[in-house]
């Protein structure tokens, strides 16, 4: 009983330094709090001038929530097309080439392959998610969900990302 379990502990570890690692991208950035925190205000503020009730949600590169901002009036599933938004885009985009949800949307009308990406869990192929970039790379992702419309969502997304990408590093 022994051995099984030290073995399975030997594969475990293996496991984990093996092919995850070289997938693992050479430059890993965090987005700081304050600018997170300004990008989800700003694009909840421009989708409320338009008098859409948004949630907007803030991922880092790893796909971990670093804020969510629900705005006056956003119903309760906003909290998740919205991270689902985010997510979509840091964890697909670097593989596929886009940088919005929308694009992934697009993709999946094209590719045969995309619909079946679409049905993974936190996956969503709706447009409202546009990442943040530093030295080329996406390093996290504003996610929108509220608007009529993923195309609405990803106009404040892109507002959002527009406030503060001056301040990540290039």
């Amino acid at each position: 009983m022994k051995k099984t379990i030290g073995m399975a502990l030997v594969c475990g570890a293996a496991a984990l330094s093996g092919p995850a690692s070289s997938q693992t991208p050479a430059y890993h950035y965090v987005l700081p709090l304050a600018l997170s925190l300004e990008a989800a205000t700003e694009a909840v503020r421009v989708c409320a001038l338009s008098g859409y009730w948004v949630t907007a949600t803030v991922v880092d590169m790893d796909g971990i929530t670093q804020v969510e901002l629900r705005g006056d009036g956003a119903t309760v599933h906003t909290k998740e097309s919205s991270y689902d938004k985010a997510y979509t885009v840091v964890t697909l985009g670097p593989e596929f080439s886009f940088d919005t949800s929308g694009a992934f949307f697009e993709m999946t009308k094209t590719n045969p392959f995309a619909p079946r990406l679409a049905t993974v869990t936190n996956v969503m192929a709706l447009p409202g998610g546009v990442a943040f970039k530093s030295k080329g790379v996406i390093v996290g992702a504003l996610g929108v969900g509220g608007a009529p419309g993923g195309d609405k969502d990803e106009v404040c997304a892109r507002a959002g990302v527009a406030k503060v990408e001056d301040r990540i590093p290039n």
